[in-house]
């Protein structure tokens, strides 16, 4: 079946009679055959062949990067390009010694477990240069003027991102992470970033004792005419699930559509298909979805593949 792996990511609508879907004022109703009825029959079987892996229950399974944001940083378009790329520079020594064991708060209880030291967590962080500036400074303005000076050159096309975050500060603290578990509170390094409001959080936990996002029951036959997968989480807030689409570049504007079961909830779309020719091109469309009850614990599968799906803020 066409369009089943993608990056995607984006709010949910939900759509099954275990949620409600969000309305959205400024899109038309989707006209079309109603695809409810084969999602449902399939989503059933991704619920049924879903077996979680080891941890699942009583370990440290994270579904989401191990580096996390502790609020809104106020990126500019450098920043964020730096932040996705992981351009760091510290200016300050990195502690290489290994703390003591940590504590991870789960809403159903607690976990102790070993930690890695700054300098590897900042290892992991740290993912190379950017770029030569180009004569420009390697550091974002702070207040552009959009202006240029009398003795400015004149360019016709955008500058290169070119900055480095500055490291000004480390210490050991927390982060809240979704895990299978649900959210929890986990041991991180909180670095201090000159150019960010916020301070970016590495996770602290040894990799030997984090557990992998096991994979799904994938089903034997393709998705069926007229739905489409679920690309990745965006955010779960409560019993609200944020996510990504992948439809054609054609397709009228897509339906989010769940099955909610008390061990596990399937997501995925439906789409109108266009009756003509149209280019072979993925789009990542975001939905959102309401739950009859908060997601807790549940993993979240693509109706698609049956896989597991993790957290990826956009």
């Amino acid at each position: 079946m066409r369009r089943v792996l993608a990056l995607l990511g984006i709010p949910l609508l939900a759509l099954s009679a275990c949620a409600t879907p969000a309305a959205d004022p400024g899109v038309a109703p989707p006209t079309g055959p109603d695809q409810r009825p084969a999602f449902t029959e399939r989503a059933e079987e991704v619920a049924a062949g879903w077996r979680p892996g080891p941890g699942w229950r009583d370990g440290y399974v994270p579904l989401q990067d191990a580096t996390v944001l502790t609020g809104d940083p106020g990126f500019t378009e450098e920043t964020k390009t730096a932040f996705g790329a992981g351009w760091y520079r510290d200016q300050i020594p990195i502690p290489a010694a290994v703390p003591k064991d940590g504590t991870i708060r789960f809403p159903d209880g607690t976990l102790r477990v070993p930690l890695v030291s700054a300098a590897d967590a900042y290892a992991q962080l740290r993912q190379g240069d950017p770029p030569p500036c180009d004569g420009r400074p390697a550091a974002p303005d702070p207040a552009p003027t959009g202006r240029p000076g009398p003795n400015d050159p004149v360019s016709t096309s955008a500058p290169t991102p070119c900055v480095a975050l500055t490291v000004t500060e480390v210490r050991l603290g927390s982060a809240p992470v979704w895990t299978s578990r649900g959210r929890a509170e986990v041991p991180a390094w909180l670095f201090t970033v000159d150019e960010l409001a916020v301070p970016v959080a590495r996770i602290a936990v040894a990799p030997r004792v984090t557990g992998r996002v096991p994979g799904g029951a994938v089903p034997g036959e393709p998705l069926p005419n007229g739905l489409v997968s679920a690309q990745q989480l965006r955010a779960v807030e409560g019993n609200r699930v944020d996510y990504l689409l992948g439809v054609g570049a054609c397709d009228g504007p897509p339906t989010p559509l769940v099955l909610e079961r008390p061990d596990v909830v399937v997501i995925g779309g439906a789409v109108v298909s266009p009756t003509g020719p149209c280019t072979a091109q993925l789009v990542l469309k975001p939905v959102s979805v309401t739950l009859d009850a908060p997601l807790g614990g549940r993993a979240v599968l693509d109706a698609a593949s049956g896989a597991p799906l993790t957290v990826r803020p956009g």
